[in-house]
Formats: C-alpha cells, sequence, structure tokens
C-alpha cells in the first residue's frame, strides 16, 4: 500500500487539474513547491513566537494588515475555523445572545454551542429562478435586532461557499446602531480588494472582525488563514487570549512561511497576476455564456471567481456532472450540489486549467439532453433541489442538548423526528452549512432535504446513526 506522500507525489505528476482550493493550484512554475523539511522549524532564537510576536512574525502581520486595510492582523495555523470561534467566544458571554446568519459554517454553530449562546437566526434570501440562496438583507437583520435588543454581537458569511455577497456596509451600519460587533466570515474572500473585479474586503465596509482563508482563493498552504479586528466594539484582547487557546502552542513555521510568502506575492507581484487572472476568468464567462443546457448562475452581488454551474436544465444531475468532468476530462471540482457543481479559481490558475474546463462544459452541454428530454428517466423531471436551507424554529433548551443529560435523548429515523427538537447536526459536506442544528425543531422539510441528497449519493455527517437523528423525548 502506498503511504500518503507516495500518492500525494503520484497525483502531483497526474494530469488531474483542481478547480478547488487551495488558491495555488499546484502550480510549480508560478509559485514554486517541495515538501520543506529543510525549514521546519519550532520557536527558536530569532524566529519569534507566533502567541507573543515581537519580531519577524510580528512584521509578517503588520504587513498583512496593511494589504488587507485592517487595523490589528494574526495569522492563523489553524484556519479560519480558529479566527470564527475566537471572534464569536471573545466577542460574547456565556449564555448571550448572538444574531447569525443561518448560512453559517459549521464552526458558528460549534462556537453557539462551547459559549451556550442563545442564536438567532437571519435567514439569507432564496432565488427561486436560480435555486441558490442569496443574500441576508439588510431589513432581515434589521428586524431581527429589533426584535431582540439583547444581542451581544452579530455573524454573517460573505461571500458564501457559492459566491453569494451580501451589503457587509450596509450590515455594518445597521448592527452599530446597537452598539456591537459585526464579524464577518469572508473566508472564501481573501482574495476581495486586490483588483476593481471583486469587491472590496469587509475590513474597509466597517467590518469589526473579519476572517480570511487565504488558503482558498490565494497561494497559501492548506490550513492558513488571518483574522482583522477594527474599532472599538470588539473586545481585542479577550479575542486575542481565546487564539492564544485554541491554536497550537506549536504553530508550523511552514505554514506561517506560507501565509508570509502569500503576502510577499500580493505586495510584490499582485497588480501583475491579478490583471491576468482577471482577464482569463472574464473570457471565460464570455465563453460560457454559449451554453444551452447548462447554466453559470450568478446574482446580482457575486464574487465570479466562482463558477456554478447549473444542470437544471439539463437531464443529469449535479453528481453526474462532476463524475463526468472527474472521468472524462480530469477536472476535479471543489463541490458537487443535487443541482450544480461549483469551480474555485484563483490566481493560482494556468492558462491551460481555464482552456479545458471550458472545452470540457462546451461540450458536455453540446451532447447532453435537455432536462425531461429522456422518457426513461422521469424522477429528473420533478427532482426539486435543496437549495434553501429549512427555516427551522430555534427551541433553547438551556443546555439540555449538548450531551451532559443523554438520559432524555433517543435515536429516531428521520420520518418519526418530525416536530421533535434536534440534539444532532445534520449537513453536507462541504459546504459544512447545517441543514439542522441542535435545538432546532425539526420540520418536514428538512427530512425532505435530507432524504433528496441521499437519493443523489451524498453523504448526511453529523449523525452517529444513517438516516437517523437524535432527539429529545420530551421535545
Amino acid at each position: 500500500m502506498a503511504s500518503l506522500y507516495e500518492k500525494l507525489e503520484e497525483y502531483g505528476e497526474s494530469d488531474y487539474y483542481a478547480f478547488h482550493m487551495p488558491g495555488h493550484k499546484r502550480n510549480t512554475g508560478l509559485f514554486g513547491n517541495s515538501l520543506p523539511y529543510r525549514i521546519d522549524i519550532t520557536e527558536i532564537e530569532g524566529f519569534d513566537d507566533l502567541h507573543h510576536a515581537e519580531g519577524i512574525l510580528k512584521e509578517a502581520e503588520e504587513r498583512a494588515a496593511r494589504l488587507y486595510k485592517a487595523e490589528d492582523t494574526h495569522f492563523l495555523i489553524n484556519g479560519s475555523t480558529v479566527g470564527i470561534l475566537s471572534a464569536i467566544l471573545g466577542s460574547t458571554r456565556r449564555g448571550d445572545k448572538i444574531l447569525a446568519a443561518r448560512n453559517c459554517h459549521k464552526s458558528v454553530y460549534h462556537a453557539i454551542y462551547l459559549n451556550e449562546l442563545i442564536p438567532v437566526y437571519v435567514y439569507p434570501e432564496y432565488d427561486k429562478e436560480l435555486q441558490i440562496n442569496g443574500p441576508v438583507s439588510v431589513e432581515a437583520v434589521r428586524k431581527s435586532l429589533e426584535r431582540n435588543p439583547d444581542v451581544k454581537a452579530a455573524v454573517i458569511v460573505s461571500p458564501a461557499y457559492d459566491g453569494v455577497v451580501s451589503d457587509v456596509e450596509k450590515i455594518a451600519d445597521t448592527v452599530h446602531e446597537r452598539g456591537i460587533p459585526l464579524i464577518v466570515d469572508e473566508a472564501h474572500g481573501a482574495h476581495f480588494g486586490f483588483h476593481s473585479y471583486f469587491p472590496e474586503n469587509s475590513n474597509v465596509k466597517g467590518a469589526d472582525v473579519v476572517i480570511h482563508s487565504v488558503h482558498k482563493t490565494l497561494p497559501s498552504f492548506t490550513q492558513t488563514a488571518l483574522i482583522h479586528m477594527n474599532g472599538n466594539l470588539v473586545d481585542k484582547d479577550r479575542v486575542r487570549n481565546y487564539l492564544h487557546m485554541l491554536q497550537s502552542s506549536s504553530p508550523s513555521y511552514i505554514l506561517m512561511a506560507g501565509i508570509d510568502r502569500c503576502m510577499e506575492i500580493l505586495e510584490t507581484r499582485g497588480k501583475e497576476l491579478f490583471g491576468v487572472y482577471v482577464e482569463r476568468i472574464e473570457k471565460l464567462r464570455a465563453d460560457l455564456k454559449a451554453l444551452q443546457k447548462l447554466e453559470i448562475l450568478e446574482t446580482e452581488n457575486f464574487d465570479k471567481s466562482k463558477f456554478v454551474v447549473s444542470v437544471k436544465n439539463a437531464d443529469m444531475t449535479g453528481r453526474e456532472l462532476n463524475e463526468l468532468l472527474l472521468r472524462n476530462y480530469h477536472l476535479q471540482m471543489e463541490m458537487t450540489g443535487a443541482g450544480y457543481v461549483l469551480a474555485m479559481t484563483s490566481p493560482g490558475d494556468s492558462e491551460e486549467g481555464i482552456f479545458r474546463l471550458r472545452e470540457a462544459l462546451l461540450e458536455i452541454d453540446r451532447v447532453c439532453e435537455p432536462a425531461g428530454n429522456v422518457p426513461d428517466r422521469p424522477e429528473q423531471k420533478s427532482m426539486e433541489i435543496p437549495g434553501k436551507l429549512p427555516e427551522l424554529p430555534f427551541v433553547y433548551t438551556n443546555g439540555k442538548t449538548d450531551g451532559k443529560k443523554r438520559g432524555n435523548e433517543e435515536n429516531v429515523t428521520w420520518e418519526n423526528a418530525v416536530d421533535k427538537i434536534s440534539t444532532e447536526y445534520a449537513y453536507v459536506y462541504p459546504p459544512g452549512i447545517p441543514l439542522i442544528v441542535p435545538g432546532e425543531k425539526i420540520t418536514q422539510e428538512a427530512v425532505n432535504v435530507l432524504n433528496l441528497y441521499v437519493k443523489h449519493g451524498f453523504s448526511i455527517e453529523g449523525i452517529r446513526v444513517d438516516k437517523h437523528i437524535g432527539v429529545l423525548k420530551n421535545g
């Protein structure tokens, strides 16, 4: 059996092309890569300490802050997850209320769990025509805060996993009227602000805490990220204390060097790299307008680095399109949904890679049948795509769902769980946005979505027993 290193070496030498993170896209010609044993060190003299940066690491973090127009920036070597956890834990006290966009990453829900917070959910708008979730509206945030004046912090995700951008500036103004901080999970927007083709990043739009995954869309190693803090509404010292607790006490110098190298590339070659990159993806978008059955989805405010390829007008599922791209064209997508696939691009993409995606999609579009044209597959004609998150009424159980009182819990089938209070998560990964969260009352809509995902070959994570979920016996 091949070792992990040997398998990675073999894959690295193959012609499989990555339309997924990390953003360096294994582009050895542009950025260079190897397994760098020679520079793998610990906190030795002259190399500073991430948890008490005073020298070279402090200077590196200050450069990142300048590039992202933030007041304070810190390197994260446990991914954006540790930044989100630290931001929420540092901005709330145990039992506080927090306003949270319901399409947030699972790490937001984990922070809610850890601090026993009471979440007030705000739901993204749903685009029926595109069949994807749209942005979180300013009005929805305002109404939620009016109904819950005791909320202590707010957290949203923008851009969303599939590229939808919310109006961060107006949301920040609305949140600040209440004197509380806005935390923006901008993990997928680390490239924002480096070219006019993309939105500005949330540091310049009034956000108090912004988290970026530099590995997602920029040339940096997996697991590398940044947390930025601005203004007086966020308790920066408390957030830093949680960073010290939650990040490894032996941070990888290879990962930190990767972040610093990424910042150096942005500073010295960013204009050149983004100029070429934007030209390539603009042309790709223009060329893909020729698609007849496949469709490139895009909302009004959108991160155009993402290519969401919908199959709603073609006689195939998202999983079938993904398998075609992988098997016949050796193109690996970032994510597969029931009704679309997601291709992530970055400045690390080569001209050849972009060309291969263009040719593959145009060819598949030419040969595939329109939706409903194949009589022996009637189930495809009426397939509903589970894009919209079920609006599940939250029931706060004061710690009863945290596993400490298992005697009040039972495991039931999804069908028998309707109207009961969940004690487990249920989500598809990626993107890791929960369909069901502990403490929520499970609706028939949620069960329908779970069954549809399973029908189309997706694995449901977060649950202990297949097609079952934990619920409160008396809930």
